[in-house]
């Protein structure tokens, strides 16, 4: 009953999208359905609740030997992130942002590089924006996770076959349900076609939160378990601060062993601090 509950939500608030996405023009950055009685007169309000998820595919390798202070950095949102009313982030739209410092290698202490993203950007409008880092995962783990648990046998459907969530939440097949680790049972999220919505959940012993400031809403997850924390698939790599604190929005990755390089193509769970508009 919960899982056909969960479907039906999900269906009827990607019903208008669906219809709209026919439209044989580019849609646009932000979207509201237009038969919606909710939506903003002319588009002019941009709002990202506080705690909304955005999950991103680096552009832009990080590296304590080639990156610098102050150099652009750009990531790209791998999933329609649903909003209020409706609305939602696009899938491809840009988050923008910039190095902070790099500190090479001083042995015995690692290298580490702090960074922070602060917009959100289409060919129409950039938003500005705080977030912090949630979890991370190296290319390989991205693969893994894209990558059916089974090989396909003779009369299989891609699209329908199980695979495992970065963080270990089980997803079965496109339109399925997707289970916790530990319990099959335990409902979190629907897989679609182009990644998980599901509930965030606090995980125990690290500092990821669950909901916060009143946003319970379903989260864009891509290939994240809903409490995936920290870094996956990266070896030596530490999230030594989040952005959750003060300076808040400000991500630290460090090394304990060696230089530390970040690859494109690395994946990102962002979580935006105070409402964005």
């Amino acid at each position: 009953m919960l899982f056909s509950a969960l479907l039906i939500q999900i269906a009827e608030a990607q019903q208008p999208y669906l219809q709209t996405s026919k439209l044989p023009f580019a849609p646009p950055f932000f979207y509201w359905p237009t038969d919606s009685a909710e939506a903003p007169a002319q588009s002019r309000e941009y709002l990202i609740p506080s705690g909304t998820i955005l999950p991103v595919r680096l552009n832009t390798a990080l590296s304590s030997t080639k990156s610098k202070s102050r150099q652009t950095i750009t990531a790209r949102v791998m999933q329609d992130v649903p909003l209020p009313n409706g609305a939602r982030i696009r899938e491809g739209a840009v988050l923008v942002g910039h190095i902070v410092e790099v500190i090479p290698e001083q042995s015995p202490i690692g290298a580490s590089i702090s960074f922070q993203f602060d917009r959100l950007r289409s060919a129409h409008k950039t938003i500005s924006l705080t977030t912090s880092l949630r979890a991370l995962a190296g290319p390989m783990a991205v693969l893994e996770a894209e990558t059916p648990d089974s090989g396909p046998g003779e009369g299989d459907v891609f699209d329908w076959m199980s695979t495992t969530q970065i963080g270990g939440d089980h997803a079965y097949g496109v339109g399925g349900p997707v289970t916790t680790a530990d319990n099959p049972a335990e409902v979190v999220g629907t897989r679609l076609d182009d990644g998980v919505l599901g509930h965030v959940s606090a995980k125990q012993g690290t500092k990821c939160a669950g909901a916060m400031d009143d946003n319970s809403a379903l989260q864009a997850l891509w290939v994240f378990s809903s409490d995936a924390c920290g870094a996956y698939g990266l070896e030596h790599v530490h999230i030594t601060h989040a952005g959750r604190s003060s300076p808040a929005g400000l991500i630290v990755l460090s090394s304990d062993h060696g230089q530390l390089k970040i690859s494109a193509g690395t994946a990102m769970l962002l979580r935006v601090r105070g409402q964005a508009q």
